[in-house]
């Protein structure tokens, strides 16, 4: 029996593969022209080591020195050595450019256009060659904007994998490159190309409770594990949250009441942020967590949505002590892009900032005078990236990023009120928020993994508490952060970046004061 093998490069780029009966998975490869690391090719240097995310084969024969029995319990295998019993996901430790092979591009035409709601389109594409496209549910492809001079959007597939015509969801926004399009020029029959498919947040054999988090757009890798799911025998409970910021935002409910009917144990339920909605559930989606829907951590989470919701979730779950089985989440950068459901806006990089891990580990412990020094040192060295920052992205902004920028700021002053916290928790997502926005701006992965390694939300949320108090300029800050670049004056900002770090330092001092 033939089957079919997912190669999942480091890049994101994944790659389909059919493997004979009694054919390993490395030969497989070489025929189909992916060099995925190779050398002895008879199970002993374990130079070809990779990992299965899913299904069964048999391992083969190999030396303890190429793989240990601990490894191949964690599910390493050698694909010089491993023979298919089913369809596997293999995690490869190369890049698909080392593997001398590259991400498919398709040819499609555009099928259907439906309005959902005022904020949110579905649109449909159909290729002749649907049979030599294959994805995982949950992966995301990048799409071509006709007539933009060959600019890209990232959006993960909200159909299924079996599904003959492929469907999207797109949030409609002002200024944005594929909301205008679809919104004031596309019509059916127009040609459209894609790449892909890509990421590694897909559906993993469901072993357990799968609870499925959902943020506005970020549904449509979720409709797609739904999907699929549905043609499943899985004893497992799914349930899905799904939250939104408007009651006009939530779409698709027919489509999940529809699955409710078609997979056994899934239920769902819709969360609104707006206090003035008519929804029964209002607030967050972890205000909404039931003992039951975590398992006592025996749970497998899915999480697509912004980057504040990823940190909240993740936050949410340290706080309670618990450790989920397996926690997968995609971020989309809103606070870089018009487009919601797509990846970052050029000059950011053009795929969705991914991941696939185990459930976060715990905030790292200090003793409070440590603590102290961490914290000081830790925003200067903020600041001083922030001012470098600040130089490469003034004037650069477009409108719409300049809209972003001080929605960010807003949604950080609400969980604020004067010298007091609202809440404190959300204060550490919404202000991380804001102070990355610069840097997936500026478009250096090198400047945001130096920002992402001083660990500030991490030292935040060790010392800020509800009862704390903190400087009541750090909300003004923000905002004269954002009117510096709005009037593009680089020598206000500078300054408003130097007093809020000030300002910042002072907050923390005092939380630790009162911690002792």
């Amino acid at each position: 029996m033939t089957y079919q093998v997912a190669l999942a490069f480091e890049d994101g780029i994944t790659r389909f593969i059919k493997v004979g009966p009694r054919e390993t998975v490395a030969d497989a490869s070489y025929k189909a022209r992916i060099n995925i690391p190779l050398d002895c090719r008879d199970g002993a240097c374990g130079t070809c080591k990779a990992f299965c995310e899913s299904g069964k084969f048999d391992g083969g024969d190999y030396i303890e020195e190429a793989l240990t029995d601990d490894e191949a319990e964690k599910g390493f295998c050698l694909p010089c050595q491993m023979v298919p019993e089913s369809d596997l996901v293999l995690q490869i430790p190369t890049t698909s450019d080392v593997a001398k092979t590259t991400a498919t591009t398709y040819s499609s035409t555009l099928t259907e256009i439906r309005r959902l709601s005022e904020t949110t389109y579905a649109f449909s594409l159909e290729i002749e060659n649907r049979d030599e496209l294959s994805f995982l549910p949950g992966q995301y492809v990048n799409i071509e904007v006709p007539g933009s001079g060959g600019q890209t959007r990232s959006y993960s597939f909200s159909s299924g994998p079996e599904v003959s015509t492929l469907s999207f969801l797109i949030r409609i926004t002002d200024g944005g490159l594929m909301s205008t399009y679809m919104r004031d020029v596309a019509a059916v029959g127009d040609q459209i190309n894609f790449t892909g498919p890509m990421g590694s947040f897909f559906l993993r054999d469901p072993k357990r409770t799968s609870l499925l988090l959902a943020g506005g757009t970020g549904l449509a890798p979720l409709l797609a594990i739904l999907e699929k799911l549905s043609g499943m025998d899985t004893p497992h409970p799914t349930h899905l949250i799904y939250g939104v910021n408007t009651d006009t935002d939530l779409v698709e409910l027919d489509v999940l009441e529809d699955y409710k009917s078609r997979i056994d144990g899934f239920t769902f339920d819709t969360v609104v942020g707006d206090p003035n909605s008519a929804a029964e559930k209002k607030g967050y989606v972890t205000n909404h967590f039931e003992p039951h829907h975590l398992a006592e951590g025996d749970v497998d989470i899915y999480l697509c949505g912004p980057p504040p919701m990823v940190e909240g979730v993740r936050r949410h779950l340290e706080g309670e002590g618990i450790k989920p089985q397996n926690f997968y989440f995609e971020k989309f950068a809103l606070a870089v892009v018009p487009d919601a459901a797509a990846a970052p806006e050029a000059p950011a990089p053009a795929a969705p900032a991914e991941e696939a891990a185990e459930a976060p580990a715990a905030l790292p412990t200090y003793e409070i005078g440590e603590e102290h020094a961490t914290f000081q040192a830790q925003f200067d060295a903020r600041m001083a990236l922030e001012l470098a920052v600040v130089e490469l992205t003034m004037g650069k902004l477009t409108p719409e990023q300049l809209t972003e920028f001080k929605v960010l700021a807003e949604l950080a002053g609400k969980t604020l009120s004067g010298e007091k916290f609202v809440d404190a928790a959300e204060f550490t997502v919404t202000n991380d928020a804001f102070h990355q926005f610069l840097f997936r701006c500026v478009g250096n992965e090198h400047l945001l993994q130096a920002y992402n390694r001083l660990e500030v939300p991490a030292t935040m949320a060790k010392v800020l508490r509800q009862e704390h108090w903190i400087d009541g300029a750090v909300d003004a800050d923000h905002l004269a952060i954002v009117a510096a670049f709005e009037n593009q004056d680089l020598a206000a900002a500078r300054t408003a970046i130097m007093a809020h770090n000030e300002h910042a330092k002072a907050t923390m001092a005092a939380a630790s004061r009162a911690s002792k």
